[in-house]
């Protein structure tokens, strides 16, 4: 008796040892035949479609009020340009959610961010060099000033 459904039948005795019968189990061949499935390659795009770096020509500042005002923010950085984010109009707890979301775009894009004072941070793509200290690690909730 292999099947549990019958085991547990008969141990409610739902049904008796003898009306519950084995099944024999399917023969094998000496030679089993190795079927493999066609793989298809998947094609994966390039991660940040990204000017050279002699290219670069602006930067762009954003000051946002919401927390919704990132999406022009990841759609700027995506595009390969440099983002100023000026948080001194957003509540701490807003502030806190766009540093989150800035943080993890820069690391998912393999960019950085930087804090240039208490609310005020730069974003910069891959491709952008940016000289002095004051890059932040995307975990790094104590650093940044709207730590609880």
């Amino acid at each position: 008796m292999s099947n549990p459904l019958k085991k547990t039948m008969v141990y409610l005795g739902l049904a008796d040892e003898e009306e519950v019968y084995e099944e024999p189990a399917p023969r094998r061949d000496k030679q089993v035949e190795h079927k493999t499935a066609p793989v298809t390659p998947i094609h994966r795009p390039a991660v940040v479609r990204q000017p050279a770096a002699s290219a670069i020509s602006e930067i762009v500042t954003v000051h946002p009020k919401q927390y919704r005002d990132a999406q022009s923010i990841a759609e700027n950085f995506r595009d390969g340009i440099p983002i100023i984010i000026n948080l001194s109009q957003m509540s701490d707890a807003d502030a806190r959610r766009l540093i989150d979301f800035a943080s993890g775009l820069s690391l998912g894009l393999y960019g950085r961010i930087e804090r240039v004072t208490s609310k005020v941070f730069l974003l910069s793509p891959e491709n952008v060099a940016v000289s002095g200290e004051g890059a932040i690690a995307a975990g790094d909730a104590d650093s940044t000033p709207f730590a609880h």
